[in-house]
């Protein structure tokens, strides 16, 4: 085999590995994300992700998460006037995730943390119920993505929005849920 040919088959197995521990990324462009320009993050890769739920309806379709992001890309941009949606990610209870900032973006969803996290959340309202396995599958497997694609630290801090600034986010189920997750920090 040719040094090109062993390159290649490397590089595919690698890129099959990553694939294999990322969910099904919905990007701006499916969704249908408006036009926006965010600043880059400062701190790469990010020792910190900030987890939330958007206090909102939940989603179990394609359609129904698109309409989602979109609803709360408008409220972040006209109602906070952000410069767009505030998530890096958000996961729908399709078992999707949905690229909102993206990775190596500053969010603006945890104050103190911006810049130096990354903001992934669950669409939907997590108060009383935790959200279905999909979902919940679907967020540890983008925390693990990330790592594996050098976005986040390989020794990272898992928090709760509420642990960052005066909030309920991320529900009180969703948050007893995430402090059994690995990498979770009780002491913040």
């Amino acid at each position: 085999m040719n040094k090109f040919a062993t390159v290649l088959v490397l590089a595919s197995i690698c890129l099959a590995g990553v694939s294999a521990q990322c969910p099904r990324i919905v990007t701006r462009a499916q969704w249908g994300a408006r036009a926006a320009s965010t600043a880059q993050l400062p701190i790469r890769p990010a020792p910190w992700v900030v987890m939330h739920h958007t206090a909102g309806a939940s989603c179990t379709t394609d359609a129904a998460c698109a309409q989602q992001m979109r609803n709360i890309q408008s409220f972040h941009m006209d109602g906070n006037g952000w410069a767009d949606i505030g998530y890096n990610f958000l996961v729908g209870e399709n078992g999707a995730a949905y690229e909102g900032r993206g990775w190596g973006r500053q969010g603006a969803h945890a104050p103190g943390y911006n810049d130096r996290s990354v903001g992934m959340g669950v669409i939907g309202t997590f108060t009383n119920v935790i959200p279905n396995a999909a979902a919940r599958t679907a967020a540890r497997n983008l925390i693990t993505c990330g790592v594996s694609l050098g976005h986040i630290a390989s020794n990272y801090w898992l928090i709760g929005h509420r642990q960052a600034v005066a909030t309920a986010c991320p529900g009180n189920a969703f948050f007893n849920e995430i402090r059994t997750w690995p990498r979770f920090n009780p002491n913040v």
